[in-house]
């Protein structure tokens, strides 16, 4: 393919993944940003020899190209979001936080400059996959699946004692530390469905939360005769991330092809929001607004480094968030 890609981001495990999307479609690397691992940045540059390699997005962001991936972790990321979509660039977004703390002024900037946000966040491809389909029809809800992160089935007493090594093991996905925790928190479910409701134009009372452990099933919409269209597909990052550089193409993917036979059965589970309560306080704080939504986000990211640096105990991650919000 001849595009030319920015990715901001690129050594982390959505920029590093979308580096092997981009050397299988033979699509140009044109700039690559990243500050966590400099040693594996530089390697990168040596690879994929692109024009612009540096620490700081917003510079990655001055060389022409097609399409920009934020792989950004956390808030840190709105600011090469906002650049982006001003830019009237097509914006493959894995960085759910820019719509968590600023969703309607990323909506609306992007509306005015013309930009194309398409999602990266397995869930939210599934739902932009379906609604391809909709041919104006009216959404009765979206069905947005979780896969319950490494604690599933435990109670908010057994909660207590958890270490950091056992909320690091998800089931399913491989992605980096703070997304980790927040699956295994749920508070990540909670902040793709702030993401969803600002994508799809859906207050939070019709985006319903389901575990589905088996995550294949990525994520489903219904609507108003009562049929329901979902997208599946292999637990691999490559798949929605393929599809928001080629869109509106499908092309042949690296990602192991999905053998329902072989996974027999698939579970659909309510979410148990008392081990879970940061997925309620999401869901509740979705209502309220820009401010109180990065307010919460904020917290989290605080609450979520203390946990990996040893500072506070797992269960404190939902007691941290909710003292801070109580002060709003």
């Amino acid at each position: 393919m001849t595009k030319r890609v920015i990715i901001l981001g690129s050594t982390g495990s959505i920029g590093t993944q979308t580096l092997d999307v981009c050397e299988t479609l033979g699509i140009r690397v044109a700039a690559i940003s990243g500050y966590r691992n400099r040693e594996l940045l530089d390697a990168q540059a040596a690879k994929f020899r692109p024009e612009v390699v540096t620490t700081n997005p917003i510079e990655a962001l001055s060389v022409e190209a097609d399409i920009v991936v934020n792989a950004i972790v956390g808030a840190a990321g709105l600011d090469a979001t906002l650049t982006a979509v001003r830019q009237g660039r097509r914006l493959a977004l894995a960085n759910k936080e820019s719509l968590v703390c600023a969703g309607s002024l990323v909506m609306s900037e992007a509306k005015k400059y013309g930009a194309e946000i398409i999602p990266v966040d397995s869930e939210h491809s599934a739902i932009f996959q379906c609604l391809r389909g909709a041919d104006g029809n009216k959404v009765k809800r979206i069905i947005l699946t979780a896969s319950g992160g490494a604690f599933y089935g435990k109670s908010r007493e057994e909660l207590k004692n958890v270490t950091v090594a056992d909320a690091l093991k998800h089931p399913n996905w491989s992605m980096g530390a703070k997304v980790t925790v927040d699956s295994a928190t749920m508070m990540n479910k909670g902040l793709e469905l702030i993401e969803a409701m600002h994508l799809f134009g859906l207050p939070p009372e019709k985006i319903k939360v389901l575990v589905h452990r088996q995550s294949v099933v990525h994520s489903a919409v219904e609507f108003e005769d009562g049929a329901v269209i979902a997208q599946l597909g292999s637990p691999d990052m490559r798949l929605p991330i393929q599809y928001a550089l080629t869109y509106p193409e499908r092309l042949e993917c690296p990602a192991p092809t999905l053998d329902l036979a072989q996974i027999g059965s698939l579970t659909f589970d309510e979410p148990d929001l008392d081990a879970f309560p940061c997925l309620a306080l999401a869901t509740e704080t979705a209502g309220r607004g820009d401010a109180a939504c990065r307010a919460m986000n904020d917290a989290n990211e605080t609450a979520v480094e203390k946990f990996l640096a040893g500072e506070l105990a797992f269960t404190g991650i939902y007691e941290f968030v909710r003292a801070e919000m109580e002060k709003i």
